[in-house]
């Protein structure tokens, strides 16, 4: 399982509902600021997880959807 998630106050929040029991011990990994710059102009459809999204219906436009969570990484 693949989550996107907030750093805040020495917390990672979660930007959408996970499906575990409270309590339950997970790994975090990400990726390093050379990473993230290296990544940052790749386009939404090169991604692997590209139309996942495709049967659910909160969301919407996917790609608008994985723009406004990058937005949000940023703070």
């Amino acid at each position: 399982m693949t989550i996107t998630a907030k750093f805040e106050d020495g917390v990672f929040k979660p930007l959408e509902k996970v499906a575990i029991q409270e309590g339950t011990i997970v790994q975090v990994s990400f990726p390093s600021y050379e990473e993230r710059l290296r990544n940052k102009s790749r386009p939404v459809g090169s991604l692997s997880f590209f139309g996942m999204w495709k049967d659910r219906t909160d969301i919407g436009d996917s790609t608008e959807y994985v723009d406004k969570l990058r937005r949000n990484l940023r703070g």
